[in-house]
């Protein structure tokens, strides 16, 4: 008898990467104007570390339970009812917060794109709601339609990201990247912790540890080495985006951006004005949009199961519809009033995740190494990385309400 082959490790690499890789990378050039390239490479960086540690040491504390086993199973055995309680809040909100998010960005493009086409117009509200519900569409027939169609997003996403990339760096500009053609422009440093939330969520890939476990039939050598890779490719594209856009959009320029909340419409719109060729502003706006919509799949379909495991659903055409319901209203009923709140709900959600994908996955592995003394799988670090990144964790809380509350300056172009 031979043993099953285990799936290659790009399998798993692309189940990470298409996780991470997504519309949050979208809000990373309006979150990190503030501190320019240098300093959001650091913080890519530094972001992409702890959120591949964190996202290890669940991990070391998944391999510990059977194959299957969750967030709800594990936390509630190590931390207890509370701590689940208080991390299955975080993860709900995320997920609504992240819906919010999308249906104002895909709205938006929606609206310009049938608005251009000079046959009708639409408003901002109208483009939301045409865009959550052909979408919605998918979730509520299956799972499959969701794989089926994600497929075809991330295919033309990556076909769309190099085409104007590819013509965007090679127009970069040194003045532009180094922010130093204007001699009055405001300092960098002031702004260095306002861009920690939103590049949080731009590495958020946790939920799919368990199913990587299971995926390679807890080999966890296998699933580290994956996460490695995912991660690092999702750092390297951000990378060339940040170097793509920042390279051509002077720092100045961003304030419209800022004053629609890092509107994607109006980042695209601005960026325009400094693209020669009209087919990299197309593929741009190809790219931003099958983005937006593939995270609004892969997000909405974990908030879908959610909602059905939680009000415990039933999986008929009826039952779903009334999943559906749940799950798509509050988020597009919010996007009417609010339209213009993509980076700050991107944001918030970097406040939420910091718990689930920071924090808890910390005390998981603390309290793991008591209970369990005898592992197969350990992260690196010892003790002191699981207090580097707990502190990671306070950094991202502490930065979130303090710009609330005003004692964090923040950049407004």
């Amino acid at each position: 008898m031979t043993d099953k082959k285990l799936p290659s490790l790009l399998g798993g690499a692309m189940i990470i990467a298409g996780t991470a890789i997504g519309a949050g990378m979208l809000a990373n050039p309006t979150s990190t104007a503030g501190i320019w390239f240098v300093g959001s490479v650091g913080v890519l960086l530094y972001t992409w570390f702890c959120m591949t540690t964190s996202g290890l040491m669940l991990l070391e504390a998944n391999l510990h339970y059977p194959t299957g086993a969750s967030f709800d199973t594990i936390v509630t055995d190590l931390l207890g009812k509370r701590w689940n309680i208080v991390n299955g809040l975080s993860v709900a909100f995320v997920l609504y917060i992240l819906t919010y998010a999308y249906i104002t960005s895909g709205g938006s493009i929606t609206e310009n794109a049938i608005n251009s086409l000079g046959w009708i117009s639409i408003s901002r509200g109208t483009g939301s709601l045409l865009f959550c519900l052909a979408l919605a569409f998918f979730v509520w027939f299956s799972t499959k339609a969701v794989d089926r169609l994600s497929t075809i997003l991330i295919g033309g996403m990556i076909i769309a990201f190099f085409l104007s990339t590819t013509g965007l760096l090679t127009s970069v500009s040194s003045a532009t990247l180094l922010d130093s053609q204007d001699t009055n422009a405001p300092a960098h440093l002031p702004y260095l912790l306002t861009a920690l939330p939103v590049c949080l969520v731009s590495f958020g890939f946790h939920g799919n540890v368990p199913s990587l476990v299971k995926y390679y039939n807890r080999d966890g050598r296998r699933v580290m080495q994956s996460i490695f890779i995912g991660t690092f490719l999702a750092l390297f594209i951000y990378i060339l985006w940040q170097m793509a856009v920042q390279g051509n959009l002077p720092r100045r320029e961003f304030a419209p951006v800022i004053a629609k909340g890092g509107d994607v419409a109006a980042l695209l719109e601005a960026l325009s004005k400094y693209i020669s060729t009209q087919y990299i502003e197309s593929a741009l706006s190809f790219f931003a949009y099958m983005a937006i919509a593939s995270s609004f799949l892969g997000v909405t379909l974990g908030l879908f199961d959610y909602i059905a495991d939680l009000f415990k659903l039933s999986d008929t055409p009826w039952g779903r519809a009334k999943t559906a319901l749940l799950t798509f209203s509050p988020p597009l009923l919010l996007s009417i009033p609010f339209p213009y709140g993509f980076v700050t709900a991107i944001g918030y959600a970097g406040l939420a995740a910091t718990l689930w994908a920071a924090i808890v996955p910390a005390l998981l592995v603390r309290a793991s190494r008591k209970k369990f003394p005898h592992a197969t799988y350990k992260v690196y670090g010892g003790k002191g990385m699981i207090y580097f990144i707990i502190l990671f964790g306070l950094l991202n809380i502490f930065t979130q309400l303090g710009m609330q509350l005003g004692w964090i300056p923040s950049f407004n172009g």
